[in-house]
């Protein structure tokens, strides 16, 4: 039981970062310079999806919270200032995307634009250095709390950080030539193809400087996985560059959602059976199966799950059917 909910932690915060992903991807992309009435398109475009997209996060914080409160205590714990630059990202973006179009001016609504850009930023690098601190172990000691923060300030988890900033950026680019009116989308292929580019380049320097960490090295307990889900990452980037050069930006969609899935499942598979592994006492560290609620406890989160799951996942395809297809400007917006 505590494997299949700990299935659907990673489910659901990969499913967050897939679907807000293209969200925080194109609030970067507010940085490049663009008119106003492009960005305002850009925008228009994730606006019948966006609000949606967060409800993956909240589930998996719910989750988290409700199937592994040991894990809980401690992530947060030991993840403080990276969870909370995430969570203020999220915070602005959703903020200045409902606010930007209420001024009048200009100026205001460039303010705006820039706020979604630095939240955008935020929540991007913020969640990549969660994913870092995991897989490079955490300073658990013996009494089951985590000593300080400082294991986040690591080469490796800036690398990550940054990898992750370039995987939502190239991920929004792709998604605007799959949303944007064919003659926009083409203008953009280019630039989404450069993204990817970087993001390949990104994802390389981050999987080397992983390989050449003590850390990493000590807490990965599959690194063979490891390597691999992290080769298949570029292969997913390299399969959407390709894609777009033949014009299928819906392949090429496809691949970078793939690409930014796979982070989620790399640290899992690395890591298992342990969520969190010691750097100070080996012996402290934390299993899934300890990190889990009792028995009971998960029984009772599954009857609420059986219902609620194939309502969220429903509401989401159904979301995407009726709105599918390119955007004319008359799609639904509420700011």
């Amino acid at each position: 039981m505590e494997l299949a909910w700990y299935a659907l932690l990673g489910l659901f915060f990969a499913g967050y970062l897939v679907l807000g992903g293209y969200d925080y991807g194109v609030g970067l992309l507010l940085a490049r310079g663009a008119d106003a009435p492009r960005r305002r398109a850009a925008l228009n475009a994730v606006g019948p999806f966006f609000l949606g997209n967060e409800v993956w996060l909240v589930a998996a914080v719910g989750i988290l919270f409700g199937a592994f409160p040991v894990l809980e205590g401690e992530l947060l714990a030991g993840s403080y200032p990276a969870v909370a630059t995430a969570l203020t990202g999220v915070i602005l973006v959703t903020a200045g995307v409902q606010l930007r179009s209420r001024p009048s001016s200009r100026s205001a609504r460039a303010g705006w634009d820039r706020v979604i850009v630095v939240g955008s930023l935020l929540a991007a690098l913020g969640w990549g250095v969660v994913l870092a601190g995991l897989l490079q172990g955490v300073p658990l000691r013996a009494d089951g709390h985590v000593a300080g923060v400082t294991h986040l300030f690591t080469p490796f988890a800036a690398a990550t950080g940054l990898a992750l900033v370039a995987l939502v950026a190239a991920h929004g680019a792709t998604f605007l030539t799959l949303r944007l009116p064919a003659a926009e989308g083409d203008r953009l292929r280019p630039l989404a193809r450069r993204l990817l580019l970087t993001a390949i380049t990104a994802v390389g320097a981050a999987t080397i400087v992983g390989l050449l960490s003590d850390r990493v090295r000590a807490a990965a307990q599959r690194p063979s996985l490891g390597v691999l889900l992290g080769m298949l990452v570029v292969v997913a980037l390299l399969a959407a560059r390709a894609a777009l050069g033949r014009r299928r930006s819906g392949v090429a969609f496809a691949a970078t959602a793939a690409a930014l899935a796979l982070p989620v499942l790399l640290v899992g598979a690395t890591l298992w059976p342990y969520v969190l592994v010691s750097t100070v006492d080996p012996a402290a560290s934390l299993s899934v199966a300890d990190a889990a609620a009792s028995a009971p406890t998960l029984r009772l989160l599954g009857w609420l799950a059986v219902p609620l799951l194939p309502a969220l996942l429903g509401f989401q395809a159904m979301c995407w059917w009726i709105f599918r297809g390119r955007t004319d400007g008359g799609a639904p917006v509420y700011w």
